[in-house]
């Protein structure tokens, strides 16, 4: 995700402090991930070097002087601009656990166990997601049927895998 482009977008309702804007954006998209404060205020300095925001008052504080950031004109182009364009999709070509399932064949370790002890991690993420989405909000929900679409397609590579496996330790081993 581009953090900056979601500050961005977060200003586009008027003026914030960095306060407001980690607040706003843990609020809408940090639930597994708040940002950090100094994450905030680094990427805010960047946006203000780029032109895409400015200061739009300074406020005396019981620390730090308090900066008031609003978004400029090249700010909200640059936020339309990347709203427009499309996310590239995520193919997993090269991912982890096929590495497993072929380092384990080919040191003679039960690739088969590793499978399992897979599906039963995805089933127990699943389960708790699952509940997960039943308390949640309507972002909440949507945040978890995202991962719970991923994690079944996982779970068809696993059961994919398995039935192949044999297969595979012919290929691997040759």
């Amino acid at each position: 995700m581009s953090i900056g482009h979601a500050l961005l977008g977060l200003l586009e309702s008027g003026p914030r402090h960095g306060y407001d804007l980690k607040r706003a954006f843990d609020e809408r998209f940090g639930h597994d991930r708040p940002l950090a404060y100094g994450q905030v205020y680094s990427t805010m300095a960047r946006l203000l070097r780029n032109g895409l925001v400015e200061v739009d008052g300074i406020e005396p504080g019981g620390g730090p002087e308090r900066k008031r950031y609003a978004i400029t004109d090249a700010g909200v182009t640059d936020v339309a601009t990347w709203l427009a364009q499309p996310e590239k999709p995520e193919p997993y070509l090269q991912t982890t656990l096929y590495t497993k399932v072929v380092l384990a064949l080919l040191t003679g370790r039960p690739a088969a166990d590793l499978l399992d002890t897979q599906r039963a991690e995805h089933l127990r993420l699943m389960r708790e997601l699952t509940r997960r989405k039943g308390t949640g909000d309507l972002a909440d929900q949507l945040i978890c049927d995202h991962a719970l679409f991923h994690l079944e397609a996982d779970l068809r590579w696993l059961e994919l895998t398995a039935a192949r496996l044999d297969e595979l330790a012919a290929e691997v081993t040759r």
